[in-house]
């Protein structure tokens, strides 16, 4: 039996923190995992950021709310579990997937959790287990399941290798020249293509 594996921002939904930089203005939050490979890093570059700049958990929650996923994302889906298993890889947060997950039909999602303090200030990210996407893939192998991955960034790497197949999806170039043999999708059509061999 076949899973697909997705990963969730800039596959299925716009990139949560560029809309929440562009919501803010402060370009600092525009730094994603297409940039910055060290998704623990980055993480605490923004804890601190929003420390700095006086913003709670619930002012990100509110940008979220007014997000819609990608042109065309909740049917592709659809067409996928139809054929196969699908689960979504992410390294967002459950404090955040909840909206999004309701407007592409509650597909399962593994992701990882937020701590706030007493004032609702994000105090630290919790990662479920580190290069967890890699791990969910070795887990759905030692079920015997034929794993299909597509991401986009740094971070959906060694998901997508430790597949039996996989393609990136819409990537940023200097992904696509470091990573010459793996395939790579641009639409939605394509991505059914390599995920159903046709």
């Amino acid at each position: 039996m076949k899973i697909v594996c997705l990963d969730l921002e800039g596959v299925l939904v716009p990139e949560i923190w560029i809309a929440f930089a562009n919501k803010t203005g402060i370009d600092a939050f525009k730094k994603t995992t297409r940039e910055e490979p060290n998704y623990d890093v980055l993480m605490k570059e923004r804890i601190e950021r929003l420390k700095k700049e006086n913003l709670k958990l619930k002012d990100i929650q509110d940008v979220i709310a007014t997000i819609k996923p990608l042109d065309g994302a909740k049917e592709f889906l659809d067409e996928v579990r139809e054929k196969a298993q699908l689960v979504i890889l992410s390294d967002t947060f459950t404090e955040f997937a909840l909206p999004l997950m309701k407007q592409l039909g509650m597909p399962s999602i593994f992701c990882n959790s937020l701590k706030t303090d007493k004032d609702g200030f994000v105090s630290e990210h919790v990662m479920r287990i580190q290069d967890g996407k890699k791990h969910a893939v070795e887990a759905f192998h030692s079920i015997n399941f034929e794993v299909f991955a597509a991401g986009d960034s740094y971070n959906d790497l060694t998901m997508i290798k430790e597949a039996d197949d996989g393609s990136l999806f819409c990537p940023p170039e200097r992904i696509v020249k470091e990573n010459p043999t793996l395939k790579v999708a641009y639409d939605y059509d394509t991505l059914l293509k390599y995920i159903f061999n046709k």
